[in-house]
């Protein structure tokens, strides 16, 4: 079935057959219906369903259609045998992080499963006995006639399972070291990476390369660049999932972010016979071919595209000095020190159009899904508006509550004591209070999850650290909302799905305030993350109020966050800051002292959140000087929301049609 896809030109680049699916709920109603259909299969014919199965966030779609279909369709999971990939070492198996834990919230509880029928790696055992429990575990598949089924997931370092850099292709079921990036990613799950474990057990590559049938699942941005490599690259022990290109029934599903470096979308001209050149992509491959050469934009030369593979584009479309003028008077268009428009008496005949542009000045949202991603990701922007006189609300989507030290919590209540000593203050609860959170952190394990009465301490101290940001950036307190939308409120990592309460939330708040502009996080980079939950609450609530006369002529603009910059072709709107500019955006960052130093998510990245916007700024500045536009300091980018929530950028939906 999935050999025809390899006939496609298209696709011409591709080793593993390659399903891109809109988003990650597509692809995993998709997977699931694979799986049940074999369940379904197996059953009929009196026959075991043997099933490889993963952890982490990206089967979590898979798991919910499953339980679903056995809720709603009578699936039935008694001929169901699971053999999980991997677990941590040591890892107790009612740890918060273990990934017997994990099947049992996300699976097992919810079906009618044979327990006898699961088998996870054992992480409760002596270092000796696990070469045995290994031998044992590869037995136990062979019994079973091998794996009908494996689901994947794949880590940044290419890692399948916890098949690190140099798992070789022949590689069984074993003890592992772990790889700092992989720690690393995982760090957020165990709040610390001191925190994370350095062994794991793991199925082999050869394990894998066995089954019958295998499914891998990638979704954002941040796995696009992997994904090329394992699809795309030479197969490698330096990326386990690139040997999948070497098995006959394996296939590769991932959502649009997670495919946009497979030449297909990166470079469709290059593989696409048929390719169309529209504006969008006339602007993409113009400014590739600018970046590949090193040149700016009005020095490409007919040659130049001719040579690199765009001899349809200058056929089409040119001569040279035609595209690039008109490319570079787009790119030009994008440069505004006005991100709220201009009053009537500074407007200049050549400025560019924006919707709402008679109204100054404008009342604008920014949205902003923890307490301290507006500064970081448009900080520069957030100050100019209110600099240039906008009604200016920043609403705080989250309360931003589990991403707090518990030391910080404790020096606050350090604080809370003194205060009530000081000024007489003497009852009872106070008491109860001080005493339950000292007795309660410092008893606290790792990883487990906050009282109600820390994480509103927690709160109060996003809170406060917010509203002492947006005070330098000239908002006033009665402008700063908080929404503390209910999914995130569990007080750990894994957060309910959206819900219709947290929608209402957003659309209450829009037609309350009736913006003309909005500022929404489009970091698509983690389908299942707080960013995209909180975008897609937005999208969710601009469906509800879409026909509103008031959202008619509104502007929603998308910023991203600190690891990721909008694609030059994606930008429409770029502001200017001065080194002063620069220097007034890092200390309201500052004004988040929580977040200071060391914070207690800090993903892949080293650096300090104001220094990766800092250098993100700087990049993009010089991506313009480069292309041979003014050169500034530093640049904030945004991006017009389409209306599409699925193509929510200028990217053309043709370009993602498998």
């Amino acid at each position: 079935m999935m050999n025809s896809f390899r006939f496609d030109p298209r696709m011409s680049r591709e080793k593993i057959a390659t399903v891109v699916r809109d988003n990650s709920a597509a692809v995993s109603c998709e997977v699931a219906a694979e799986i049940a259909a074999l369940i379904r299969e197996k059953a009929a014919a009196g026959e075991k369903a043997v099933l490889g199965l993963a952890t982490g966030s990206t089967p979590k779609g898979v798991y919910r259609e499953l339980i679903r279909m056995h809720r709603e369709e009578g699936l039935s999971f008694k001929n169901v045998v699971t053999f999980n990939l991997d677990e941590y070492y040591p890892m107790p198996v009612d740890h918060l992080q273990s990934y017997v834990r994990y099947m049992n919230e996300q699976l097992f509880d919810h079906v009618d499963i044979d327990r006898e029928s699961v088998h996870v790696p054992d992480g409760t055992l002596e270092a000796r006995e696990v070469a045995g429990f290994c031998a044992a575990y590869e037995r136990k598949i062979a019994g079973y006639g091998g794996l009908d089924l494996q689901i994947l997931g794949i880590g940044r370092t290419g890692h399948i399972g916890f098949n690190e850099p140099g798992s070789g292709e022949e590689s069984l079921t074993r003890m592992i070291w772990l790889d700092e990036i992989t720690r690393q990613d995982a760090s957020g799950d165990f709040f610390r990476l001191e925190n994370v474990p350095h062994r794991a057990i793991t199925m082999g590559v050869g394990t894998i390369m066995n089954a019958k049938r295998v499914i891998m699942m990638a979704y954002g941005v941040a796995k696009a660049s992997v994904i090329k490599r394992a699809i795309e690259g030479k197969v490698t022990s330096e990326v386990a999932a690139s040997f999948l290109q070497g098995h006959e029934n394996a296939v590769v599903y991932v959502d649009r972010a997670a495919a946009g470096h497979l030449t297909r979308f990166d470079r469709p001209w290059l593989v696409d016979p048929t390719y169309t050149w529209d504006k969008n992509r006339i602007i993409k491959a113009t400014i590739w071919l600018a970046q590949r050469l090193g040149k700016p934009l009005l020095k490409l030369t007919d040659l130049d595209y001719n040579k690199n593979h765009l001899q349809s584009l200058i056929a089409e479309h040119g001569p040279a000095f035609n595209i690039n003028l008109k490319v570079f008077r787009h790119m030009q268009g994008t440069i505004t020190g006005w991100p709220g428009g201009k009053p009537d008496e500074l407007k200049q005949p050549g400025d560019r159009k924006w919707p709402n542009d008679e109204v100054f000045p404008k009342r604008v949202i920014v949205f902003s899904p923890h307490p301290d991603d507006d500064v970081i990701s448009m900080g520069g922007t957030l100050i100019r508006l209110n600099d240039q006189g906008h009604d200016v609300h920043v609403a705080y989507q989250t309360s931003g509550n589990i991403a707090v030290f518990d030391d910080d919590a404790l020096k606050f209540a350090d604080f809370a004591h003194d205060f009530n000593q000081l000024f007489g203050i003497d009852n009872e609860k106070a008491r109860s209070i001080e005493a339950h959170v000292e007795q309660y952190l410092r008893n606290k394990g790792i990883g487990e999850s906050d009282s109600n009465e820390i994480r509103q301490i927690k709160g109060l101290i996003r809170r406060s650290e917010a509203r002492a940001g947006c005070r330098y950036c000239g908002v006033p307190s009665e402008r700063v909302h908080f929404l503390d939308m209910p999914f995130y409120e569990t007080g750990k990592v894994d957060k309910k799905p959206l819900g219709e309460d947290d929608i209402e939330t957003v659309v209450s708040f829009l037609r309350k305030i009736k913006p003309h502009q909005i500022y929404a996080a489009g970091d698509l980079a983690d389908p299942h993350g707080t960013h995209r939950v909180c975008l897609d609450a937005i999208f969710e609530a601009v469906e509800c109020v879409k026909d509103d006369a008031w959202y008619q002529a509104c502007q929603f603009l998308m910023y991203r966050g600190a690891w990721h910059e909008w694609e030059p072709e994606s930008i429409d709107m770029c502001i200017p800051l001065s080194p002063l500019d620069v220097e007034r955006k890092r200390q309201a960052i500052f004004k988040h002292e929580s977040q200071k130093d060391s914070a207690v998510y800090p993903g892949n990245d080293s650096r300090e959140f104001w220094q990766r916007a800092e250098e993100r700024n700087a990049e993009t500045a010089e991506l313009y000087n480069e292309l041979g536009l003014p050169e500034y300091s530093a640049m904030e980018a945004f991006a017009l929301y389409t209306g599409d929530k699925n193509y929510p950028t200028r990217i053309s939906k043709s370009q993602y049609t498998c």
